[in-house]
């Protein structure tokens, strides 16, 4: 493990989560076996999300996408923060979730759109104020 995948790892991570509040995947993976937890972290964070191929907005925009057909809702929340650290519009997650009712269903969206408006309102950012 070199150096520059620490930083990395450490740079990525700040960008995505600083200001979130609840537990971090990396702090659970940690409660049962640190090792392995720092192995995952250096790889998902310091590497595949700090994977320059696909700017940081569209990474996250598709991590929602996923997370919101799969159910995966506690994934989601954490996602929707990092994806309006990054600069996602509150109108553009919405979309992307809106998009997903035609492969997973309006009740999935629903769910979603439930998170995100919880995710908002920790942010105080609910209601969101739309342009017309």
């Amino acid at each position: 493990m070199t150096q520059e995948i620490k930083e990395k790892t450490k740079k990525t991570a700040d960008l995505y989560f600083k200001g979130w509040k609840g537990e971090r995947p990396y702090e659970l993976w940690q409660a049962f076996d640190p090792d392995l937890a720092r192995e995952f972290s250096l790889f998902i964070t310091g590497q595949l999300y700090a994977h320059e191929k696909i700017p940081h907005k569209i990474r996250q925009l598709t991590t929602i996408s996923a997370l919101t057909v799969l159910e995966r809702i506690d994934e989601l929340k954490l996602h929707i923060y990092a994806g309006l650290n990054v600069g996602c519009s509150p109108e553009e997650i919405a979309e992307v979730m809106f998009q997903m009712a035609t492969y997973a269903g309006m009740p999935v969206v629903n769910s979603a759109l439930k998170a995100f408006r919880e995710v908002l309102k920790e942010r105080d950012q609910w209601p969101v104020q739309k342009e017309r």
